[in-house]
């Protein structure tokens, strides 16, 4: 008898946009504390059309160091923690900092129109992958 790993759960669809949704929410919070702490204008939002020395800026750095240090060292990000769900490369384990970047770099594409690009990838594949993670070669499964 030949041993065969169980199949990995990858229809978490559902749970990837609550996930996005709660990390959304976690980096709000974020730069509302930037805000107030340090007297950082993070008050327009995170705008990849106007960085500035200002708060865009600062938010763009740490919307990088949030999913590419979370998903690449342990596969979560706080959303994803929530929701049950986890970022895997192709033997199972955490994709770590190159793949998380490449994933993360991405987003800039896959988020389009409210995510609604990397939406429509997801569900055009059998993988469940989005742009970021046929790059950086990982899926988001359950667990």
């Amino acid at each position: 008898m030949i041993y065969a790993p169980p199949a990995l759960n990858v229809h978490v669809t559902g749970r990837r946009v609550v996930a996005t949704i709660v990390d959304g929410i976690v980096l709000g919070v974020i730069g509302t504390l930037l805000q107030l702490v340090f007297g950082i204008d993070s008050s327009s939002g995170f705008s990849l059309t106007r960085l500035s020395v200002g708060g865009s800026l600062w938010m763009f750095l740490i919307v990088l160091l949030y999913y590419t240090l979370l998903e690449g060292s342990i596969g979560k990000t706080v959303g994803k923690m929530v929701t049950g769900i986890r970022v895997i490369d192709v033997e199972g384990n955490p994709p770590g900092y190159g793949k998380g970047l490449i994933r993360t770099v991405l987003r800039i594409i896959d988020g389009l129109f409210a995510y609604l690009v990397g939406f429509i990838v997801v569900l055009s594949n059998d993988r469940r992958r989005r742009l970021g993670d046929m790059a950086a070669k990982t899926q988001v499964v359950r667990g």
